[in-house]
């Protein structure tokens, strides 16, 4: 079915070659060589619906960007298979590119030394797409990146912000019904993320484009997706709402308190806070920290305020960047949503 992914199993080996340190080493290389084989995706299993927004994450090395390659068709895997769009991707490249696309945050697929407008007319000839629909899908990418006036620059002299925009709009000239994103809003200023993320929320609403992004911003996964996987040393760890992945990992919350005056601090202090962090910002300034499983956070607030002399209180959640550190360094992570 078009936009659907399908991954059974899907393993992925390495054999790596191990070179010995100084002349001798090198010497002996050339005769004697030592293989090790590194398991880099280990029966990655996992269904994507069409239409959905799809966040995959991890640290460095996880796996991601070896997943996205066997799923794109540019590696073929050693265990396993993927069924994307219908299509067995390293077994049905030519076929298949022509349904997905696929946006890299630090590599082009437009041409450096000529206009954009030509790079358009180049992939217009190889997807064979019409000229009303060829009109049609820059009217519409114009209306939300306004890559319009970007038209007959060079691609090099473009800015990263720019140059993403015509991106986006090259990988989705041919309307397919998948989208593979990685890191696309890597280097942009908050004018050109917002920007990205709202032309992707429009194509995901208009066209009904199924994405799958990695991304290490994971204010990206926030704004787009309602489902992320999390992928470390090769395995899925979580796959599920974002929302689940908060309420069975967002234990702390924050209360920041401004006191009215530098004297109320020693009333703060001695407050008896039971298993509450206070931790002094500035000298008006306090954070609480506390397990949300234990306390409110109105009660917290209640107990200060009745003692405390307090100009203003926020309340603040723990960022989806601080669940995902904890889930990357716990002690038990391999285990986590077994």
């Amino acid at each position: 079915m078009p936009g659907e992914v399908q991954a059974e199993g899907l393993t992925k080996d390495f054999r790596t070659f191990q070179r010995k340190e100084g002349i001798r080493g090198a010497i002996e290389n050339l005769f004697v060589r030592q293989y090790q084989t590194v398991r880099a995706v280990d029966k990655v299993s996992f269904r994507i619906q069409p239409g959905e927004m799809v966040g995959y994450i991890g640290p460095n090395g996880a796996g991601k960007s070896t997943t996205v390659k066997m799923l794109t068709g540019i590696l073929a895997p050693t265990e396993g298979t993927a069924l994307v769009n219908g299509f067995v991707p390293y077994r049905d490249r030519t076929r298949y590119t022509r349904t997905i696309g696929v946006v890299f945050g630090q590599r082009t697929q437009l041409w450096w030394d000529i206009a954009v407008v030509e790079s358009f007319r180049l992939l217009q000839r190889i997807y064979e797409v019409s000229d009303s629909d060829y009109k049609t899908q820059l009217d519409t990418f114009d209306q939300v990146l306004e890559i319009k006036r970007y038209l007959n620059t060079p691609v090099r002299k473009l800015s990263l912000g720019e140059r993403m925009r015509c991106d986006l709009a090259a990988s989705l000239l041919h309307n397919p019904p998948l989208l593979f994103l990685d890191e696309p809003t890597i280097g942009l200023d908050v004018v050109a993320k917002t920007n990205v993320r709202q032309f992707l929320k429009e194509v995901n609403r208009r066209f009904g484009t199924t994405m799958l992004l990695t991304t290490h911003d994971l204010s990206d996964i926030e704004e787009l997706c309602k489902r992320l996987m999390i992928i470390d040393h090769g395995r899925v760890l979580f796959d599920g709402a974002l929302a689940e992945l908060k309420r069975q990992l967002w234990q702390q919350m924050w209360v920041r308190i401004e006191l009215r005056e530098p004297a109320q601090a020693q009333a703060l202090e001695s407050l008896s806070l039971n298993n509450i962090h206070r931790e002094r910002l500035d000298e008006l300034t306090y954070r609480l920290v506390f397990d949300r499983e234990e306390h409110t956070a109105g009660e917290v607030i209640r107990q200060v305020v009745s003692e405390v002399d307090v100009r203003d209180v926020f309340i603040q959640e723990e960022s989806i960047e601080e669940i995902v550190r904890r889930i990357y360094t716990g002690p038990s992570v391999l285990e986590f949503g077994r």
